[in-house]
């Protein structure tokens, strides 16, 4: 919480049992953009913008009436929860529920109450300090937070699902390490500020993202060269894997994402995903591995990264594609083809020495 609003001012926080209230320090801070940022912070379930007053009866009502004014005209129903933290106060929780309903109703006649769905729900929170008044929860983020589950490296290219994937495995606590392969002059400098664009994006969610730009150019043009043609995507992604699972176990990862789905492409059926697995020495998690491509675009929507990731700037998964990819390749052709390769190990050495890092804020 304290990452994502130090752009935005300083902040008080105070934790009480499950709830933490966020107080800025400046009354000049923009509350709005307050709210956007902490709903993407993982591990809040909910939030709500409150209002301050004293903790007496006449400043409660008041204070609720003019500051949820607007949402209790636009409802239909309504009902009132209390929450009495100090014990001292002269009214207990039921009383200050019937005070303050019989007050709203009397205030906006078109209401009635409803203590089961209600459209609003209006609550007041007596605490050591001062009273807050507050109306419908919004939603946070979800997840855990950011960190809480370790950290993983995530194979990035400019595409709808690797930005996705990100975004699922940071939710669930995961501290991200980013890999993207350039192969210039194949691939150009737009489709690295493209890559750089939606980690950004992703960052919104993640907090800080070390990325690890890859120089691939030799490697590829070796598999073009030396290895059967209906073998080049799957080699290439096993390397990708070999490469990036160094680069995780330097940068203290213990896992690998992509974001590849069951059967979306000729690389990704079980059997080319089989033989891509055997090259990475830790584990490789799949988020969208059983989403269809209408369900990771939604998500992509959701997170801002749909309209980026569509941008026209081929990426190096998109080089030397084969024209019949083998859609159920065996390990044993795969380890044989690959073994065309001269001085594979040497050139994974140089692409590690030569990669580029920029951290992502």
């Amino acid at each position: 919480m304290r990452r994502h609003l130090a752009p935005l001012g300083t902040f008080q926080f105070t934790k009480s049992q499950s709830t933490i209230m966020v107080e800025p320090e400046d009354p000049d801070t923009d509350l709005d953009d307050t709210v956007d940022a902490l709903t993407r912070v993982f591990g809040i379930a909910a939030l709500s913008r409150a209002a301050v007053c004293e903790k007496d009866i006449e400043d409660i009502a008041a204070t609720a009436l003019e500051y949820l004014k607007e949402p209790l005209e636009d409802a239909k129903t309504f009902k009132v929860e209390a929450k009495r933290s100090d014990k001292k106060f002269p009214m207990k929780s039921p009383e200050i529920c019937r005070e303050m309903g019989g007050r709203i109703l009397r205030r906006f006649h078109h209401l009635k109450v409803d203590v089961h769905n209600p459209d609003i729900t209006v609550t007041v929170e007596v605490r050591d300090r001062y009273a807050f008044v507050r109306g419908n929860n919004l939603h946070g983020a979800g997840g855990m937070p950011t960190g809480t589950g370790g950290r993983a490296a995530v194979l990035i290219s400019g595409g709808i699902d690797s930005p996705v994937a990100s975004y699922m495995m940071a939710k669930r606590g995961i501290e991200l390490v980013a890999v993207h392969f350039a192969s210039p002059p194949y691939t150009s400098e737009l489709a690295e500020m493209k890559v750089m664009e939606l980690l950004k994006k992703v960052a919104r969610y993640s907090g800080w993202i070390t990325t690890f730009v890859v120089p691939f150019t030799e490697i590829q043009e070796q598999i073009r060269d030396k290895c059967p043609e209906e073998y080049f995507t799957i080699i290439m992604r096993r390397v990708m894997m070999m490469i990036s699972a160094r680069i995780a176990k330097s940068q203290n990862c213990h896992a690998l994402i992509t974001g590849e789905s069951v059967g979306q492409v000729a690389s990704q059926t079980m059997y080319a995903l089989a033989c891509t697995d055997c090259a990475a020495d830790m584990p490789v998690f799949r988020p969208c591995i059983g989403m269809d491509k209408d369900e990771i675009i939604a998500i992509s929507r959701k997170i801002d990264t749909f309209e980026t990731s569509i941008e026209p700037y081929e990426d190096c998964c998109t080089v030397f594609t084969p024209k019949h990819p083998k859609t159920k390749p065996r390990l044993d052709d795969v380890l044989k083809a690959e073994a065309n390769m001269e001085n594979l190990d040497e050139m994974m050495d140089r692409a590690v020495a030569g990669v580029k890092k920029v951290v992502i804020k």
